[in-house]
């Protein structure tokens, strides 16, 4: 990118988090292996990864771009868009597979108009598909911001989406 574009980002990124952002550089500074704690840390305070960030995570550990946008791109954890105030994580491990888990996340892409991986337009709903959440005598199991709903069935998917609307 040329010199103008970087400014803008910089201006972009010249957030209320950015205090905290700096706080967490100045924690692993000079730290083998920093930079997965440090992407981490950083998506729980914006929610995401936006390019600003990542750039200044590689000034702050200096090291180069490329490899904090080749983590990022690398491994499933890190998000490059916003999510939803609400995020529904599916269960697509082999209990809840075998348990009906694919035709809960029918449901849910049809009440939502989305598919997994996407966010509504309304910015309410992310949803998202999972390997394990880890209560397997709970298949087919959801989550929506963390709580847990287990048992689950297409028909029960309405109900539980009117809570967070």
């Amino acid at each position: 990118m040329c010199k103008c574009c970087d400014s803008k980002q910089e201006a972009v990124f010249a957030d209320s988090n950015q205090h905290r952002l700096n706080e967490i550089l100045s924690a692993y500074q000079g730290h083998d292996g920093a930079l997965i704690p440090v992407l981490q840390e950083a998506q729980e305070v914006y929610g995401y990864l936006p390019e600003a960030v990542m750039r200044a995570i590689a000034k702050g550990l200096k090291i180069p771009e490329a490899k904090v946008f080749g983590v990022v791109t690398f491994y499933a954890q890190f998000r490059l868009k916003p999510t939803g105030r609400n995020l529904i994580r599916v269960c697509m491990g082999t209990a809840c597979h075998v348990r009906g888990a694919q035709k809960v996340l029918s449901e849910i892409e049809r009440e939502l108009a989305i598919v997994a991986g996407e966010t509504t337009a309304d910015q309410r709903f992310t949803l998202e598909t999972v390997a394990c959440i880890g209560a397997c005598g709970l298949a087919p199991v959801m989550t929506i911001n963390g709580q847990v709903f287990g048992n689950m069935n297409s028909g029960l998917v309405s109900d539980i989406l009117k809570r967070f609307k």
